[in-house]
């Protein structure tokens, strides 16, 4: 057993490892910690029924060949959206099953479903506040679990980082130190944004392993607001507005904890 079976990990993490995401290392850190947990493991293993459950309760539905009003549908070009959530592929698939069988159990027991995995009323719609902190959560859960490439350029190229960023959002762009607080920033990474507007994401991590990132928006609503707080499964976030910009600090620690530091950065931002 190693010295991370004490340490809760983090549920974006435990996610993966169910997926099969997870490199050797981590799969074994996460497998000994499980082994320490087993309410934890009953949970993930419900989880794993559940899924089970739907793709043999839909696999007749989904082999049918599709209506030609969905065809026609399909044939059409879709907008672009905003990502609003991570999807797991038997999740669309179930979504796409309760739309074909109607408003019934199936798509009662799929949006219910939904629910308890992600948390909130979802999806929500794009340019509102909850949505913006979404993404940022959603971000978070993405790339927070990365081993190797959990940044797209590292934080020993800061320089280069935030003119690149700058650059891209039209602001200027910067990170705060998080170090009093035990947080290192490993670096950072451009992402798309509401609208399709570019946003950044920066990433730092502790002596444990724990990790927060910073999501950076440009907003169409200029001013500011007073910090708010969003809890989704394990994670936390604290957001608001500081002029044309949007900020969300999201992490798997406590609302104290994340409150202290989210107040680091918007004092260090205001300077």
């Amino acid at each position: 057993m190693n010295g991370e079976s004490g340490r809760r990990i983090a549920e974006a993490e435990l996610h993966a490892w169910l997926d099969g995401r997870l490199e050797p290392e981590r799969r074994a850190a996460v497998e000994d910690w499980l082994a320490a947990n087993p309410d934890e493991a009953e949970r993930l293993a419900s989880y794993h029924t559940a899924e089970a459950g739907l793709r043999e309760l839909y696999a007749p539905v989904l082999e049918e060949p599709l209506p030609a009003r969905l065809l026609d549908v399909l044939a059409q070009p879709a907008p672009p959206q905003p990502p609003q959530a991570v999807q797991r592929p038997w999740l669309r698939a179930a979504m796409v099953a309760g739309c074909l069988l109607g408003a019934g159990i199936a798509g009662a027991f799929g949006g219910w479903f939904g629910h308890a995995r992600f948390g909130g009323d979802w999806p929500v719609a794009a340019g509102t506040d909850a949505a913006f902190v979404e993404r940022a959560v959603y971000a978070h859960a993405v790339y927070v679990p990365e081993v190797r490439h959990p940044v797209e350029v590292a934080a020993a190229e800061s320089q280069h980082l935030f003119g690149w960023l700058s650059k891209r959002m039209g602001h200027t762009i910067r990170a705060p130190g998080l170090e009093a607080l035990g947080f290192e920033l490993l670096g950072g990474r451009l992402l798309p944004g509401e609208e399709g507007r570019p946003a950044a994401q920066f990433m730092y991590q502790n002596a444990d392993g724990r990790r927060l990132t910073l999501y950076v928006n440009r907003c169409d609503a200029r001013g500011e607001t007073s910090f708010r707080f969003h809890h989704e499964d394990s994670l936390n976030a604290f957001y608001w507005l500081d002029g044309e910009l949007g900020y969300a600090l999201v992490g798997d620690v406590s609302r104290e904890e994340l409150s202290a530091a989210a107040h680091q950065v918007y004092r260090q931002l205001a300077l």
